[in-house]
């Protein structure tokens, strides 16, 4: 027991630090643990996005989040999202938060780590109005994995939103859910030294690339050309 209520300690309180004001370190670590999440997934066939679903992705989001609980569950983190352009150039990872609240008998603490491939170009515009909440805003539903290729067909990849998730940690519990993601207009502003925002970053080109950026974008185009 004690163990468990450790855990929960250490989650809310990773939680509770990506909250804080983050320093320019800060966001360059999360952009690259994106680009880490994105090469594990692909790493292995229990997790890797078949390269069909990524040829029909107009977005991907990934997000890292730290979920602790007893009783009331709080899950927060980080990701980034990226769009594909018009000639199939892929965007600047723009940052966004994740988060997560639930009621319910629940107990311990885990990491998550997720990938929402979007295969509706109007999905991503939804960030547009601050946030919006995953399965409701924009249906979504597990992705097939590579090493069941042969389960895609076309109202799979016609679904808004295909999701690919992983955990570690300990965690139980019968909960109810509301999960949503948000922008973090002010960590894109220091991350690039800008005063552009999300819409402008995602979908212009008025901001070029800074080195730390450019091997997650690298690896999205090997991915998804």
């Amino acid at each position: 027991m004690k163990r468990i209520l450790l855990l929960s300690l250490v989650a809310l309180f990773g939680a509770a630090t990506v909250r804080a004001e983050a320093t320019l370190p800060d966001l360059i670590d999360r952009v690259e643990t994106c680009e880490a999440i994105l090469q594990e997934f692909q790493l292995r066939p229990a997790t890797a996005i078949p390269a069909a679903v990524l040829q029909k992705a107009q977005a991907i989001i990934i997000v890292n989040q730290f979920k602790g609980a007893f009783f009331l569950g709080l899950k927060d983190g980080y990701g980034v999202i990226m769009v594909r352009r018009p000639g199939g150039k892929w965007s600047l990872p723009v940052l966004i938060s994740a988060g997560e609240a639930s009621l319910g008998f629940q107990v311990g603490a885990n990491s998550v780590e997720t990938i929402y491939v979007i295969t509706d170009p109007n999905t991503p515009r939804l960030l547009f109005n601050q946030r919006f909440n995953v399965g409701i805003d924009a249906k979504a539903v597990a992705g097939p994995k590579a090493a069941e290729s042969e389960k895609l067909n076309a109202a799979i990849l016609a679904t808004p939103m295909l999701v690919y998730s992983k955990s570690a940690g300990l965690y139980a519990g019968a909960t109810v859910k509301a999960g949503h993601l948000s922008r973090n207009d002010s960590a894109n502003q220091l991350l690039y030294n800008t005063k552009y925002t999300l819409p402008e970053l995602l979908y212009s080109d008025w901001v070029q690339p800074p080195p730390a950026v450019q091997p997650l974008m690298a690896l999205m185009q090997k991915l998804a050309p």
